[in-house]
């Protein structure tokens, strides 16, 4: 089953295109990045797929819906309760400890208070950082705080992740956790997965990878 589609997506911002008849689709289970240099539309792209905005022709669909007429909260509504963000600034709400930044997306979705909890708990233990649970994001190297962040995207057990360069700020052994984890949850769970990159030779564990360049994805030929 198909839980993203994007159709014939241009997004301009000025007078500048970014994305000129984007075409993806991305199944259940499947794992697949995008690559390019950065400022090719990379980020806006991961930023349609993910209903934070809104193309300026095409079509998106998420689990079979087209979203392009729903309305903001119809949109955050999907969006929390099915998409998974990793976003490049990993965006942790300083005065919340981590186990509390993981268990804000649950509150929002109106899970209880003991569930949540637990649910936080369980994810941070399988990232290897519930010893970190009551300490506040400022207290973290960049590869706990990404992977605080990974915590938080699934804590509402998405159907959809969405990664933006999720390695770029990590080391080579931090990098090479979140890849694999992202791996497993696609192999794994079902997940259907999108990662964003720069580097167009690094060897991933995707079952299928696509350069933006002019606008356009390409197939990535190894």
């Amino acid at each position: 089953m198909a839980v993203l589609e994007i159709s014939g997506v241009w997004k301009s911002y000025g007078l500048v295109e970014v994305l000129k008849g984007v075409e993806l689709r991305v199944e259940e289970g499947e794992f697949v990045s995008v690559r390019g240099r950065s400022g090719v539309g990379k980020t806006t792209l991961l930023r349609i797929a993910g209903l934070l905005e809104v193309p300026d022709r095409g079509e998106v669909r998420l689990l079979g819906r087209e979203v392009g007429a729903l309305g903001d909260g119809e949109r955050s509504e999907l969006r929390l309760r099915y998409v998974g963000l990793v976003p490049q600034v990993f965006g942790l709400i300083p005065t919340l400890t981590v186990l509390e930044n993981v268990e804000l997306p649950m509150a929002l979705a109106g899970v209880g208070r003991r569930e949540r909890r637990e649910r936080a708990l369980e994810l941070l233990g399988q990232l290897g950082v519930e010893g970190l649970a009551r300490r506040f994001p400022r207290e973290l190297s960049a590869g706990e705080m990404q992977r605080a962040v990974i915590a938080r995207a699934l804590a509402n057990r998405p159907r959809l992740v969405l990664a933006d360069e999720p390695t770029s700020n990590l080391d080579e052994e931090s990098a090479a956790l979140v890849v694999e984890l992202l791996a497993r949850l696609s192999r794994e769970e079902g997940v259907a997965v999108l990662m964003t990159a720069t580097d167009l030779r690094e060897r991933l564990p995707t079952t299928r990878d696509y350069v933006l360049r002019d606008g356009r994805l390409h197939p990535l030929r190894g």
